[in-house]
């Protein structure tokens, strides 16, 4: 429930947001949450702030000839809101395949079904009337019979059961037989928040997720030789596996070197796992906002784990299971542990916050906690780059549980930068251009609506654009503006202020100019809330005294970097470049000065992360 936004508040809020220089414009829903104290103005979490948790054991048989996924989740639900709840949202994600459900693209007529079946389901011990229920495609609503006050708790009991899809793989989903991806695979309650109250957005398989921060205990049944990865940590491998095994698996935590924990001979043997009919994997995760698992019986696994707090010197565990006749995924575990050691050392300097990292041969380009289902890929470049954009997405949206429901922008423009810099880590030298020329393309046309516009209101090209590129490059040009000294102090303001909670857009700007001390809403506002598009052009070379003047000219909008390439009649180049500062007073010309004694032949404008509407005035002939 909505508590109304008074006169007083909206006074105070006014007087706060105009003693510090130029604002944003802030809707009238998110100016509540500066109403209610759940937010503040300075990007920190509100006096008032709270969320919601719950603490799920899950108990789940798979079949994989059948794809047949039942059991049980029991949940203990935490009411930390002011409000009363008269009802919980439910959510039951694979009901994308459900026969009538909503989709925002076709999937093949083999995987429609009648979704997920609730058996049973008690509240506080008591059984409900499951022929009652009125699902609504993914949403399930639950009418409470007692009313779970603020600062109350509920314990919620379901028995389930659904087949997974065999094709129309849509980040979940058979791999191959002897394969499977299986994610969103249980009921789970909604999140409740100070925004919106219950997220009863549909999943049409578009936009992504939002769920809270919860602890998740699991027990996963198989048959014998299937091996299960997961998110959290396996608690009992003794049970489930041959003792090689574990000890391997346990060498690969202590080393940085690469270890095969399973490879083709041991698949040959078939002496990996129990030798049980059915063995149950249990597995624990805390702090996280989701728990899927991926199950194979002729998968190899290579391990590796690495330091990624220098001050405590924990280690994560970082990881490879792929089909062996995938060679592109040999090299995916050294590319995995070159990603986590860069995101924790590098960019964005934060110690990498889970005890290990799977990325798993499958049929999508996912991400999900300390899992990633990546599909085989046709060159080294495009292993690089989709191992290292999946597993960046652990910081945004899963350490900092974003909204991507609703800002797809707050965590695959993150995504997206992550890849282009640790790409280059990884491979010098090598300049990813993911989505720039897309970007150029498709600026200024009338389908490129702002970042800030929700995601629920975008498809095709509009919310490509505003999730990847376009933010990705917003976050560069502020990296490039603050340098990277305090950008990174920016960025850890909105880490601290945020992990483990849920940040909307304006948490964001306004922690990042917290931290970095100074008011950015002058970029924020071109780059995220207006129309325009970027493109510079050369106007001019004239001779000075001390040399040249390169005047520059801005016929879009939108504020980029300028770079220049200069050769001079000896042979020489030269590059200069200046940030997006130079546009900050609304100016639409630049000049650019070149002291120099060398005679300059040709002027060139642009770089790999500068798109550009018009290309043809980027070049300038001195005469």
């Amino acid at each position: 429930m909505k508590l109304p936004v008074t006169l007083l508040a909206v006074l105070a809020l006014t007087t706060i947001l105009r003693s510090s220089g130029q604002q944003l414009p802030v809707p009238l829903n998110l100016q509540a949450t500066y109403a209610k104290g759940t937010r503040a103005a300075t990007g920190a979490p509100g006096p008032k702030y709270w969320q919601n948790a719950a603490e799920y054991d899950i108990n789940v048989s798979f079949n994989p000839v059948t794809r047949r996924v039942a059991g049980t989740v029991d949940i203990a639900y935490q009411n930390a809101s002011p409000d009363s709840l008269r009802q919980l949202q439910f959510k039951l994600y694979p009901n994308l395949y459900q026969k009538g459900a909503p989709r925002a693209s076709s999937i093949s007529p083999k995987d429609i079904g009648e979704g997920v079946q609730i058996e049973a389901l008690s509240l506080a011990g008591q059984a409900q009337d499951v022929s009652k229920l009125r699902i609504q495609a993914t949403n399930m609503p639950v009418k409470l019979p007692k009313t779970l006050a603020p600062g109350g708790s509920l314990k919620v009991r379901v028995a389930y059961s659904y087949i997974l899809n065999k094709g129309s793989h849509t980040r979940t989903g058979e791999v191959e037989p002897g394969a499977d991806f299986v994610a969103y695979f249980f009921p789970r309650i909604a999140v409740y928040d100070d925004i919106d109250g219950w997220n009863t957005i549909e999943y049409n398989g578009s936009q992504e997720f939002y769920n809270d921060f919860c602890t998740f205990r699991a027990a996963i049944t198989v048959p014998r030789y299937f091996v299960v990865w997961a998110t959290g940590d396996l608690k009992n491998p003794t049970q489930v596996l041959s003792p090689k095994y574990v000890q391997r698996i346990q060498q690969a935590e202590l080393q940085d070197g690469i270890t095969s924990i399973i490879g083709p001979d041991d698949l040959k043997r078939q002496d990996i796992t129990a030798a049980n009919p059915q063995n149950t994997w249990r597995f624990e995760a805390q702090d996280v906002t989701d728990f899927v698992f991926a199950t194979a019986d002729h998968y190899v696994w290579q391990a590796s784990s690495l330091a990624v707090d220098p001050t405590t010197k924990r280690r994560t565990r970082v990881d490879a299971a792929y089909n062996p006749k995938h060679k592109d995924f040999e090299e995916v575990v050294q590319f995995n542990r070159q990603t986590v050691e860069a995101m924790s050392y590098t960019f964005p300097k934060w110690p990498f916050p889970y005890s290990h990292e799977t990325v798993f041969d499958g049929l999508d380009q996912m991400e999900y906690p300390m899992m990633v289902n990546d599909n085989p890929v046709a060159t080294r470049d495009d292993a690089i780059t989709l191992t290292d954009h999946e597993v960046f997405h652990t910081m945004f949206p899963f350490y900092m549980g974003t909204n991507e429901t609703k800002y797809g922008w707050m965590d695959e423009g993150w995504a997206t930068i992550g890849e282009w810099l640790i790409s280059a880590l990884i491979k010098p030298g090598f300049a990813d251009d993911y989505g720039i020329e897309p970007y150029a393309r498709g600026s200024g046309q009338e389908f490129d609506v702002p970042i800030t516009t929700l995601s629920t209101l975008q498809n095709g090209g509009a919310f490509f654009l505003n999730s990847y590129p376009k933010p990705a490059l917003g976050y560069l040009y502020v990296k490039d503006l603050l340098g990277d000294a305090l950008f990174t102090k920016a960025l850890h303001t909105y880490i601290q202020n945020w992990h483990g909670k849920h940040p909307m857009p304006y948490d964001f700007f306004n922690s990042m100019n917290t931290g970095a001390g100074q008011n950015l809403n002058w970029f924020w506002q071109r780059w995220f809330f207006d129309d325009g598009y970027p493109d510079l052009a050369l106007i001019s070379v004239t001779k000075s005294g001390p040399g040249y003047d390169i005047l520059v000219t801005t016929k879009g909008t939108k504020p980029v970097p300028i770079d220049l390439t200069v050769t001079f009649a000896d042979g020489t180049t030269e590059k200069i470049h200046r940030t997006v500062a130079v546009w900050q007073s609304g100016n639409t010309t630049v000049t650019v000065p070149v002291p120099t004694k060398r005679t300059m032949t040709k002027v060139v404008l642009g770089s790999t992360y500068v798109p550009e509407k018009n290309k043809a005035d980027n070049v300038f002939e001195v005469k």
